[in-house]
């Protein structure tokens, strides 16, 4: 995995991290709400981008973040997405 993306994974989990305890709630109770097992939870915390998307997402919506995290890739909620929001976008890249 890149650096970066290495990185980045850290700093979410990080973050999700932040968010448990400002929401004042265990790990266990995050866990249990999420679905998941707490070591899972505890690699996701850790940065471990092997976690699933849906376990991240699980998270998310337990800590309330997860409108916050859809509106982040939003293209629409940027000025290049606004700015082309007339343009019809492809059905499917090629490669």
């Amino acid at each position: 995995m890149p650096a970066r993306s290495r990185l980045a994974a850290e700093h979410l989990g990080a973050h999700l991290t932040a968010w448990r305890k400002l929401n004042g709630l265990t790990a266990a109770q995050v866990a249990d709400r999420a679905g998941v097992s707490r070591d899972t939870l505890r690699k996701l915390e850790h940065g471990d981008a092997s976690v699933g998307l849906g376990v991240f997402l699980n998270v998310a919506r337990v800590l309330g973040t997860l409108d916050r995290v859809v509106e982040a890739v939003d293209p629409y909620e940027t000025d290049v997405g606004r700015a082309r929001a007339d343009q019809t976008l492809p059905q499917r890249v090629r490669r």
